[in-house]
């Protein structure tokens, strides 16, 4: 059974080059109604041009598809309501809402400014926000949505001189795992990827030889699966780049309980340290609720 938009409207933010084109032009393919969103700035977050936006819109409609341009920042609560307000201008919907627009501004943690931080920030995070607030509400209405969240293994395992990146994107994980409880109801899904492509992001950061093995096209697949009618799972995040896809999660192990004592000390940790990091029993949680279960022995006294 062939994966179908037929009638659906998709927002995909920097979506002038990269990843972000791929999708839209994927999108467009399978039916759906595309807004192609891109600043135009480097990869710094500097400057402005609506070149990129407007060369795929071409290209999808050259293709037979349909599509809008947007030249607005996500990272501003204004831009971002423009960003959601194109698309019900233009279709009169937003069915999926793909936050992939972001900047890079690397530096070691000694040497990162305060406007470096704050920039990266605001793009990735704060951008997720006031994109997919204003769509939210609309899918809520519909009783359908999917959004999709950007992460990287830089903010899930960690990398060298990118606090600020890093800082941003597991913090799109703490977005998802709340927002994914607030669209169940709705059919709203939410997840999160964490991409490994060829980009203006990685060019000069991957070996020449890696590099060209990245394709972005590699990525698109598992967004349009997570984005289909026929995906059902929310609330999951996923590695995926050179044709390699796998879940990874923030586990939970049951741990230890130490009882039988007024108060606990430090030498008590000390003493149950192998039990507390024992991983080998640990599983994902649905919410923070879950973890009361392993308390319950505590909690039912």
């Amino acid at each position: 059974m062939a994966i179908r938009f037929d009638g659906k409207v998709a927002v995909v933010t920097g979506a002038g080059s990269g990843l972000g084109r791929t999708y839209a032009l994927e999108f467009a393919k399978r039916g759906a109604m595309v807004v192609v969103n891109d600043l135009g700035s480097s990869r710094d977050g500097t400057g402005a041009n609506s070149s990129a936006a407007d060369a795929v819109v071409e290209e999808i409609k050259k293709g037979g598809g349909k599509a809008v341009a947007n030249y607005d920042s996500v990272a501003t609560v204004q831009g971002g309501e423009n960003i959601i307000k194109a698309a019900m201008d233009a279709f009169g919907r937003v069915d999926i809402v793909v936050n992939n627009a972001g900047i890079l501004r690397d530096k070691s943690f000694v040497k990162m400014t305060e406007d470096e931080w704050d920039i990266v920030l605001s793009v990735h995070l704060r951008g997720a926000f006031c994109v997919t607030a204003p769509a939210f509400k609309i899918m809520r209405q519909q009783n359908w949505g999917r959004i999709i969240f950007t992460a990287s293994g830089a903010g899930l395992y960690g990398n060298f001189g990118q606090t600020n990146y890093a800082s941003a994107k597991m913090a799109l994980v703490g977005l998802m795992n709340a927002l994914k409880l607030e669209g169940a109801k709705n059919n709203i899904l939410v997840n999160t990827i964490a991409p490994v492509a060829a980009s203006r992001m990685t060019e000069d950061v991957l070996p020449k030889e890696i590099f060209e093995k990245l394709k972005p096209e590699f990525v698109t697949p598992l967004v349009m699966y997570l984005c289909s009618d026929e995906c059902k799972d929310t609330g999951m995040i996923f590695n995926c780049g050179g044709g390699w896809y796998s879940r990874t999660a923030i586990m939970c192990a049951s741990g230890t309980i130490i009882q039988g004592k007024d108060e606990i000390t430090a030498e008590d940790i000390m003493a149950q340290w192998s039990k507390i990091t024992d991983l080998s029993d640990a599983k994902p949680l649905n919410n923070i609720g879950d973890t009361f279960a392993y308390m319950a022995p505590l909690l039912s006294k």
